[in-house]
């Protein structure tokens, strides 16, 4: 079997007994969720991100130099949004350092509620999402997935941040065997890059010719089946649950 194949089936299907368990496919279910919540707010909620900060602060340069469409306003909140979630997420996974399993379940107790509440105002309120309404998705998305960024950096599992994906784009290539690298983790690094995309697609689908709100439904749902499969996995002591499995 090529490298990149096995790697990428190793990813989907990794060894429970090994450093990293059942991390990294419930990591790409956050990417795909990453894909989702970005499509949502992007295309509902005004040329804002709620995941991708870079992308936030390109937005701010845009709309300073009077570019159409975007808000500094909006942006700015995205950012402060995202780093309360960070501040929470990180408080949240430093309670429980010691057991990467409890670290990963109590982040995503937290993220799965945010989005729910998110998901819960845009079914009330009903779209087109503006003034008040569009703010405050804004700033539940955001922390939601602020809180996801502080759990991925806290388990450390190597080319799977769930939401940057140009360092992991720049080691698929400059690590490869061709640029006489020591090997581009191409299989995962790929994975990675796939579920983004798809999580941006079916997010873009279902807002556009769906319901506005059937991003934020299938987020939901790959939350919750997340939260439910950690939860289970997490109750032992595996070598991965333990903090220096992931460094």
């Amino acid at each position: 079997m090529p490298v990149v194949l096995r790697e990428a089936r190793d990813t989907l299907v990794p060894d429970m007994d090994g450093p990293q368990g059942p991390l990294p496919p419930v990591l790409l279910a956050l990417t795909v969720v990453t894909g989702l919540v970005d499509a949502f707010s992007y295309l509902l909620l005004g040329h804002v991100f709620v995941a991708n900060m870079t992308g936030n602060v390109v937005f701010m340069g845009f709309a300073l130099a009077g570019a159409p469409g975007f808000s500094t306003f909006a942006s700015g909140v995205a950012l402060a949004s995202f780093a309360a979630g960070a501040l929470a997420g990180g408080v949240t996974v430093h309670l429980a350092r010691a057991h990467r399993g409890r670290q990963l379940l109590h982040a995503l107790c937290v993220q799965t509620a945010f989005v729910i509440a998110a998901l819960v105002v845009t079914l009330i309120s009903g779209a087109p999402y503006t003034g008040g309404v569009r703010f405050a998705l804004i700033v539940l998305l955001g922390v939601g997935l602020g809180v996801q960024n502080a759990a991925a950096l806290a388990l450390g599992v190597p080319d799977l941040t769930t939401t940057v994906l140009t360092r992991t784009l720049t080691g698929a290539v400059s690590d490869s065997t061709l640029a006489r690298g020591p090997g581009s983790r191409a299989g995962r690094r790929v994975l990675s890059a796939a579920a983004m995309l798809t999580g941006a697609f079916a997010g873009a689908l279902g807002a556009l010719h769906v319901h506005p709100a059937l991003p934020l439904v299938i987020a939901v749902v790959l939350l919750v089946g997340a939260l439910t499969a950690v939860g289970l996995l997490s109750c032992g002591d595996a070598p991965w649950t333990r903090p220096s499995a992931g460094r």
